[in-house]
């Protein structure tokens, strides 16, 4: 299977941010916030209320990469793509996102945890294979044996990512990690709490480009 396009993007960002709030004005808000710290690429996740109109606004920016979480079927995700959405994720392997996603030339994401699960998405067609959630399944060296095992796969490992470990993840054998509540911190964005939110973004940049 030839390489998305989109992989090259994303392994030179290295963080993909999973929003995931319980309004749609507060995902709004951490966009917002994590753009001005120098983040250009998103995953909305489909659980916040009216998630299609957060994705339509941040497709709307054209220095933006917006991507589209937790996408349960195909229709989820035409809908998602109708509204700028370039790659699609869900945390399990759902075979049913490749053909919309390839029609629209979307990256497509599928969760596993297990070897099986691992050869199951990329069966499936799964471009990146996301290892969630990482850190119950062993953290980074279950990435690197995972590596081991699938040297060819894409993988980002999402779930307890956070700046303290996502070095070790890039090290063990990730192409890129997903942050979200480490990163996403709802109850700072509750609080008005911008500057948090920057040093939190400013702090996984660094980590990670170093």
């Amino acid at each position: 299977m030839a390489q998305h396009p989109l992989i090259e993007t994303f392994r030179a960002a290295r963080i993909v941010p999973v929003v995931r709030t319980s309004t749609a004005a507060r995902a709004a808000t951490a966009v917002e916030w994590l753009k001005g710290a120098g983040i250009t690429i998103f995953e909305i996740t489909l659980t916040i209320p009216d998630a299609l109109s957060v994705i339509r606004d941040v497709a709307s920016d054209p220095a933006l990469l917006v991507g589209v979480g937790t996408v349960p079927d195909a229709a989820a995700a035409e809908a998602s793509i109708k509204a700028g959405a370039k790659f699609v994720v869900s945390p399990w392997v759902e075979p049913a996102l490749v053909a919309p996603s390839r029609a629209a030339n979307a990256c497509v994401m599928m969760g596993a945890f297990t070897p099986t699960e691992v050869r199951a998405a990329r069966a499936a067609g799964a471009d990146v294979v996301k290892i969630f959630p990482a850190s119950s399944a062993g953290g980074p060296a279950h990435i690197k044996a995972l590596k081991s095992v699938f040297p060819d796969v894409t993988f980002c490992p999402t779930g307890g990512v956070d700046a303290r470990n996502a070095g070790d993840y890039i090290a063990a054998g990730a192409a890129f990690v997903g942050i979200g509540g480490k990163l996403v911190d709802e109850g700072a964005i509750a609080a008005n709490n911008r500057a948090a939110v920057e040093a939190a973004a400013r702090e996984a940049l660094g980590i990670l480009q170093a």
